[in-house]
């Protein structure tokens, strides 16, 4: 008789089966049921040990033994009249046909009743949570020499000049934050509260700060009247207030003198502002306004009509400093933008442009403050790191309340290998703008870097609470839950990313949610959705050898990984998602490509130091 025949009439392949079907079932409703009643995240686990531990046992007693209506015997002690083992087969059959439907119902109630209540329980708890964490953090007492200069009211009559009063607003924001040991609000969290109606105290409250400048603006022809008023928040006293008429042309006046007055009733002695600004165009001016208006809301639409207004000022003030510098800033971001989409074209000139740019601001003005971070970030962008980091030394120094400089100087230190330094950086700079969501994105992505997941979550949270359908947080949420050990959390939040609407600036977010599907055992959901993710970038992109990668096809995908430009390179260089390839040499050549050839054993020695510290905490 041969072996498989002898398996049949022992029943032992209708035992697997009925061992595997009851297994895989009571497996699926052990993990339903547990989490209900709060048991441990072992008890599953050690489930699903047991019961593969238990098969092979189950098919040597099948062999084994048989049973008889005398009971339990030994195969060979049974006569081949006294066997029922045909009528054993039938009754097994029954039971593993029983069993299926118990299964097949179980996974249909699972798939359309339980996991959509699980999913919509799960964001509503992940709302709540990121709700509360952003109530609950407290903030320290505010310095007594401290402001923030909130959006100006525009009372013209040209409602669409918005720019206007909100340019005249971080005009003289600027010229505060040179005040020696004045610190002021930076302008995202300045500007977070234009258009709603929150009181002063608690607008100081979330900014840090014991004072508050609010006002407005009338403009009527080449004339204009600014009303400021500096409030003191604790008790909502208007500690000063005053009415300005003047001519455009004077417009830098009016903003030192207004910052001198509010200097003076904080009690600082004011630094030295330069008192020969020349005159300019009012409508170079008022250009020059418009141009930051637009740079500042991103996007390429926003960023041509940026351009546009930049250029409209210097045809009519070619010696306009202001204008070369907006221009600079406008053409690096740009690229920036750009690059990280995987859209190389015109990146080339729109860097030689900032460059020139700023050639030509310095020339008009040696010492003009404002281009020495954009120097900065071109060379961030570029991938030279320690230059980067010179360049931004010198802008912190002119002006210690510059948050934007102190978050681009972090990017540098980063990718320096210095991450310790990266995350200071970063904390000084939440601290000068605490509702700046781009700079919350940074840290969030900077924690999860360091291993500091429970830090990491916080932080992004309060990037949601700001900007809800803010892709790139949403993706470092998913990575996060997962290294938290809260994977079916991972999960739903992995798939809202890959199943938003398509976005600007999602760079690294799908690659974050695949990742997060491989690592959960969804490889199979994760292939099915390439034909979708592979046509949202070009065909040389560095995005797709990213997706690639973390489908598991990565011949198909380190040819384009190498393509990865600086900035995000860094992602390359520190995230916890590209660990399974550290060792890879074409992962180290796409490193190499992006300017990190000397400094990389610098960051793996980091790395390695960072988890062993976390290792001995835990």
């Amino acid at each position: 008789m041969s072996l498989l025949n002898e398996l049949k009439r022992r029943n032992v392949i209708r035992m697997a089966g009925l061992y595997l079907v009851g297994a895989w079932l009571l497996v699926q409703v052990a993990g339903t049921v547990l989490p209900m009643f709060g048991a441990p995240d072992w008890l599953p686990r050690s489930i699903v040990i047991l019961l593969a531990i238990g098969f092979i046992p189950a098919l040597i007693f099948s062999w084994v033994f048989e049973l008889t209506p005398q009971g339990l015997k030994r195969d060979e002690d049974v006569r081949p009249e006294e066997s029922i083992a045909p009528q054993t087969a039938r009754r097994m059959n029954r039971m593993i046909i029983a069993v299926l439907v118990l299964a097949l119902g179980y996974f249909a109630i699972d798939k359309f009743v339980l996991t959509p209540r699980r999913d919509a329980a799960l964001v509503a708890a992940t709302k709540k949570s990121m709700t509360v964490t952003t109530s609950q953090e407290s903030k320290p007492a505010a310095s007594p020499k401290s402001v923030a200069v909130l959006a100006f009211a525009n009372l013209s009559d040209d409602k669409g000049s918005e720019y206007f009063s909100d340019g005249i607003s971080e005009e003289l924001l600027n010229v505060l934050a040179k005040v020696p040991k004045l610190k002021v609000a930076a302008r995202t969290s300045s500007f977070y509260f234009k258009g709603r109606n929150v009181p002063i105290a608690e607008i100081a409250k979330q900014l840090g700060v014991a004072y508050v400048v609010e006002g407005s603006v009338r403009k009527s022809g080449t004339k204009v009247r600014i009303t400021a008023q500096l409030i003191k928040a604790e008790d909502g006293f208007h500690v000063w207030s005053d009415d300005f008429d003047r001519e455009l042309k004077d417009i830098f006046a009016v903003q030192d003198e207004i910052a001198g007055l509010i200097a003076k009733n904080l009690q600082l002695k004011m630094g030295v502002v330069s008192a020969s600004h020349r005159e300019v165009s009012p409508e170079a001016y008022r250009l020059v306004l418009e141009g930051r208006y637009f740079w500042n809301l991103r996007g390429e639409q926003n960023f041509d009509r940026a351009e546009a207004a930049f250029r409209q000022a210097l045809q009519i003030d070619p010696d306009f400093a202001e204008a070369h510098a907006g221009l600079a800033d406008l053409c690096a971001v740009r690229a920036s933008w750009r690059m990280n989409e995987g859209r190389g074209e015109n990146t080339a000139d729109d860097l030689a442009n900032a460059r020139l740019e700023i050639q030509r601001a310095l020339a008009l003005d040696p010492d003009f403050p404002g281009v020495f971070p954009t120097l900065g970030y071109l060379s961030t962008v570029e991938g030279r790191w320690t230059e980067a980091k010179a360049q931004f030394d010198r802008a912190v120094t002119l002006n210690p309340n510059y948050a934007t400089a102190r978050h681009w100087r972090a990017l540098a230190f980063a990718g320096m290998g210095r991450l310790d330094n990266a995350l200071a950086e970063l904390e000084q700079a939440e601290r000068l703008d605490p509702l700046s969501f781009t700079i919350l994105n940074s840290m969030t992505r900077h924690l999860i870097f360091a291993g500091r997941f429970d830090d990491a979550l916080r932080a992004c949270d309060r990037v949601l609470a700001l900007r809800p359908d803010f892709i790139q947080a949403l993706g470092s949420r998913a990575v996060i839950l997962l290294s938290l050990g809260r994977r079916d959390e991972a999960v739903v939040t992995a798939r809202a990313v890959l199943s938003a609407p398509d976005t600007t600036a999602r760079w690294n977010s799908d690659v974050d949610a695949l990742y997060v599907l491989r690592e959960t055992g969804h490889q199979a959901e994760a292939a099915e959705l390439i034909g979708k993710l592979l046509p949202r970038w070009p065909q040389d992109s560095y995005v797709r050898g990213w997706i690639m990668v973390q489908l598991g096809r990565p011949d198909e995908g380190w040819t384009n990984v190498g393509r990865t430009p600086p900035a995000m390179a860094l992602l390359l260089y520190w995230s916890p998602v590209w660990d399974a390839s550290r060792d890879r040499p074409e992962f180290q050549q796409a490193l190499a490509k992006a300017g990190f050839a000397h400094e990389y054993q610098v960051a793996r020695e980091t790395l390695a130091r960072m988890r062993k510290e976390r290792g001995a905490k835990k």
